[in-house]
C-alpha cells in the first residue's frame, strides 16, 4: 500500500460551516463527508432538492422532483420550476443596500466599488439600456472586456431578460473572437478601446472593428473607453454610459430550468471552440452548492478567484454573489511589478477567500516568495488552486509560506461543467499533493481499461450520474451529435472527461493529466503532471511540455518503448548550459521518479504553446511531431504566443 502523506490541515471541530449546517438538515452526521457524498450521489433527487430548499432559490412551481428523467445526456432537472439566475445572484443574501460587493481593481484605472443598491441600480438601467436597443430573451449579447464590473453588470442584465451572454477576453485576437461569435451570432457586443497589462500598452480599437466588420448580426456596439476614458467611440456605437442614461425597473424574467444562460467555449485549439450553453437552472443550484457549500463563502467572505472573462472561472467568481459575499474583480497582471502583487492586494482589500492557478502558486514557490512574511495572512481563511494539479509541494508552500491556518483548496472540473468534480470541504483534511474529495453531487469514479471502477489505482476520470450544470447543449447542435460525441462516445451513458485520475481508500484523490495525452511506455502509463513537478522545480527551467511518440511499423528499435520528448524554456536562456540540464534533468527524473521518465530527447523552445487560459498542449505538439502541419494541429489565434507552434515545427523538420 502507498505510504497515506502528510496531513497539512485539518478541520476545526468546533467549526460550524454551512455544509455542516445542511449535512445535519438532511439527517447525516456533519462529521461523516463520505456518508454526505455517498447520499449525494445515489439520492440525487433528494439531494438536489435539499440543495434548493437549504438556499430558498427564488422561483416559481415546486421543486419536485428534481431529477425527473436520469439519462445521460438527456436529464431533465426540475421540470416545474422557473427561474432566474439573475434573480438569485441580486438577492445577495445577508447584505444591506449600503454594503460593498462589488469592487473592481485594475491595473488600468482607479478602483472601482458598487454597493448592492449601486449593483441592482446599475443592472437595471442596463436592462432598459438593453431593452431600448431591442434585446430581447433568446437574443445573445457578447463583451469583449475584462474583468471589470461593466462585463459583470451586462451579464446580468442580459440574464434577467433572458438573453444569453457570452464573454472574450481582450487579449484574444480577432479570429479568436470571430470563431466563437460567428457560431452564436451576438446582436449586441460591448467592447473596450484597450487595457493596461503591467506596464504595457494594449490598444484594442482597430481588433473591436475588425471583430464586428466580421459579425453581420451585431446591431450595437457599446463602447467603454477603458484604457482612455476620453477615447471617442467608433462612428456608430453607443456608449456604456448611454446604455445606463436611463433609470429602469429591476426586474426578472422567470425562466425553465434549462434556459440558456450563458454560452462558454472550449479553447479551440484544434477547430472550431466548442460553444458549451449552460443554463439558467443548473449554473444556479451548482454554484450555491460549490461556492456555498463546498468553499463556505458566506456575506462576511470577500472572494477573489484569479481569471480572465475567457476562463469559467470568472463565471464562478461573479457566482459568489449568490452567496452574499463580496467579489473582487481584479485586471492586470499579476507579476506587475512582481508576484508579490496579487497577495498585496489581497491583503489591503481584505480578500478571505484567495483563488488562482496552481501554475501561479509553483511560480510563487520557486522564486522564494512568502506572503506572510510581507503581508498580514490572518483574515486569509482559504486558498484555492485549478488550472493543473497542484503537486505535494505546492502545498508545502501554501501551509509554509501563507500560513498554516489556512485552508488549501485544490479543485479540478471543466468549462464543460463551469464548476469543479473533485475539490475540498471544511469538514475534510488537506494531505499533500491530493485533491481533498469528491465533490457533492458528483458520481466521479475512476474507470479502467474494461470500464470498471477501480480504488488506488490509475483510471479514466468518469461521471457515472447527471449533474444540473452539465450543458443544456451546444450551440446550434441540433441533433446533439456533436455533444454526445464530446462526452459520450466512449462510454455509452458515462461521461468520459477526458482526465487520469486516482481515488483513494480515504475518498481523496489526484488528477495527473490528460488521458488523451498519455504517456505509455511500454504498456506502463506515466501522467504529465509528476514530469513537470520534477523538471519546473529545477531553477534552470522556466516551463516544459512532455509527450510521448510510439514506436510505429518503421522504427528501428521496436521495443515498445516509444519515444519520450521533453520540450523546455530556459529561466536564463544566455546562463544555462543545455547538456549539463539534460545530465540533471535525467539524474531528477531517474531518482525521484523512475528510469522510465527519463526523455530520449530534450529540446530547448523559446516558448511552449499554452491556451489562453494558460493549458500546456500536449496533444497539438505531439500531431506535429508526426508530421501534421502545425495550423492544422492548433488554432494559433487559441494560444497564449502564436509563434509557440513554430519551434515545435523546426524541431520535427529535423527528426
Amino acid at each position: 500500500m502507498p505510504e497515506t502523506p502528510e496531513v497539512l490541515w485539518s478541520p476545526d471541530p468546533a467549526a460550524t460551516p454551512r455544509i455542516a449546517a445542511f449535512a445535519t438538515s438532511v439527517g447525516v452526521d456533519p462529521h461523516d463527508y463520505d456518508a454526505l457524498w455517498r447520499w449525494s450521489v445515489e439520492e440525487p433527487d433528494a439531494f438536489w432538492q435539499a440543495v434548493w430548499r437549504f438556499f430558498d432559490v427564488p422561483g416559481d412551481g415546486s421543486p419536485t422532483p428534481a431529477l425527473a428523467d436520469a439519462s445521460m445526456p438527456g436529464a431533465v432537472w426540475f421540470p416545474d420550476v422557473r427561474l432566474n439566475y439573475a434573480e438569485a445572484a441580486l438577492r445577495l443574501p445577508g447584505r444591506a443596500d449600503d454594503d460593498v460587493v462589488v469592487v473592481g481593481r485594475s491595473q488600468s484605472r482607479d478602483d472601482v466599488r458598487l454597493t448592492a443598491a449601486q449593483l441592482r441600480d446599475q443592472v437595471a438601467r442596463a436592462r432598459a439600456g438593453l431593452v431600448r436597443a431591442g434585446v430581447g430573451r433568446g437574443d445573445r449579447v457578447a463583451a469583449y472586456a475584462p474583468n471589470v464590473p461593466e462585463t459583470l453588470v451586462l451579464l446580468l442584465a442580459a440574464a434577467s431578460l433572458g438573453a444569453v451572454f457570452s464573454s472574450c477576453a481582450p487579449e484574444f485576437g480577432v479570429q479568436s473572437v470571430v470563431d466563437r461569435w460567428q457560431q452564436t451570432e451576438p446582436v449586441l457586443v460591448l467592447a473596450v478601446d484597450g487595457y493596461r497589462y503591467g506596464a504595457k500598452t494594449v490598444e484594442r480599437r482597430a481588433e473591436v472593428e475588425r471583430i464586428v466588420e466580421a459579425l453581420p448580426s451585431v446591431r450595437t456596439l457599446v463602447w467603454l473607453p477603458y484604457l482612455d476614458p476620453d477615447a471617442p467611440a467608433p462612428t456608430a456605437a453607443t456608449t456604456w454610459d448611454a446604455l445606463l442614461a436611463e433609470p429602469g425597473e429591476l426586474a426578472f424574467e422567470r425562466l425553465p430550468f434549462d434556459a440558456p444562460l450563458y454560452v462558454l467555449y472550449s479553447s479551440g485549439t484544434t477547430g472550431l471552440p466548442k460553444p458549451i450553453v449552460h443554463g439558467h437552472g443548473g449554473i444556479t443550484v451548482e454554484h450555491l452548492k460549490a461556492l456555498g457549500l463546498q468553499h463556505d463563502l458566506g456575506p462576511d467572505d470577500v472572494f477573489l478567484w484569479f481569471s480572465t472573462t475567457g476562463w469559467m472561472m470568472w463565471n464562478l467568481l461573479v457566482s459568489g454573489l449568490l452567496t452574499g459575499s463580496t467579489v473582487l474583480l481584479w485586471d492586470g497582471n499579476p507579476a506587475h511589478p512582481g508576484l508579490d502583487r496579487l497577495w498585496r492586494d489581497a491583503a489591503e482589500l481584505g480578500v478571505t477567500y484567495f483563488g488562482t492557478s496552481a501554475p501561479y502558486l509553483l511560480q510563487c514557490r520557486k522564486q522564494g516568495l512568502r506572503p506572510r512574511d510581507i503581508v498580514d495572512t490572518s483574515t486569509l481563511r482559504a486558498v484555492g488552486s485549478t488550472g493543473a494539479p497542484l503537486p505535494a509541494e505546492g502545498f508545502r508552500w501554501v501551509y509554509d509560506a501563507v500560513g498554516e491556518h489556512v485552508h488549501l483548496q485544490s479543485v479540478s472540473g471543466g468549462t464543460d461543467v463551469c464548476s469543479a468534480f473533485v475539490g475540498a470541504s471544511p469538514t475534510v483534511p488537506v494531505y499533500a499533493g491530493e485533491i481533498s474529495c469528491r465533490s457533492l453531487g458528483a458520481a466521479v469514479e475512476a474507470y479502467d481499461e474494461h470500464a470498471r471502477p477501480v480504488v488506488g489505482s490509475l483510471g479514466e476520470l468518469v461521471i457515472t450520474a447527471p449533474l444540473p450544470s452539465m450543458p443544456v447543449s451546444f450551440w446550434g447542435d441540433t441533433d446533439g451529435s456533436r455533444y454526445r460525441a464530446a462526452y459520450f462516445e466512449d462510454i455509452p451513458g458515462v461521461w468520459r472527461h477526458g482526465d487520469w485520475i486516482t481515488i483513494t481508500e480515504r475518498g481523496t484523490c489526484t488528477i495527473t493529466g490528460r488521458s488523451d495525452a498519455t504517456l505509455n511506455r511500454g504498456g506502463v502509463r506515466l501522467g504529465t503532471s509528476e514530469f513537470y513537478t520534477v523538471v519546473e522545480s529545477l531553477p534552470e527551467v522556466a516551463d516544459s511540455l512532455v509527450v510521448h511518440l510510439e514506436d510505429t511499423a518503421d522504427d528501428d528499435r521496436g521495443d515498445g518503448a516509444g519515444t519520450l520528448l521533453l520540450f523546455v524554456t530556459l529561466a536564463d536562456p544566455d546562463g544555462t548550459d543545455v547538456d549539463e540540464l539534460r545530465r540533471t534533468v535525467a539524474r531528477e527524473l531517474r531518482e525521484r521518479l523512475s528510469p522510465r521518465h527519463v526523455p530520449d530527447e530534450l529540446h530547448v523552445v523559446r516558448a511552449l504553446p499554452r491556451t489562453l487560459s494558460g493549458k500546456k498542449l500536449e496533444v497539438p505538439v505531439k500531431k506535429i511531431l508526426r508530421g501534421v502541419p502545425a495550423d492544422q494541429a492548433a488554432t494559433r489565434g487559441a494560444l497564449e504566443d502564436p509563434a509557440a507552434l513554430d519551434d515545435v515545427a523546426a524541431i520535427a523538420r529535423e527528426r
